[in-house]
């Protein structure tokens, strides 16, 4: 596994401008990484430790 953080909801490497990453809202577990692409259109992601979906 790598360590290269990457988007939850497409998978692109998150280095783009207006990127993020945070620990998922509900166990803190697992970092959500989030593209402006997929943030600015509100795709939907997925906690892989424990399910959490967000938009």
């Amino acid at each position: 596994m790598t360590d290269e953080q990457r988007c939850n909801s497409c998978g692109v490497r998150l280095t783009m401008k207006h990127s993020t990453e945070f620990p998922c809202p509900k166990c803190g577990e697992t970092k959500i990484g989030r593209c402006a692409q997929c943030r600015d259109q509100s795709v939907a992601y997925k906690c892989e430790a424990c399910g959490y979906k967000g938009p």
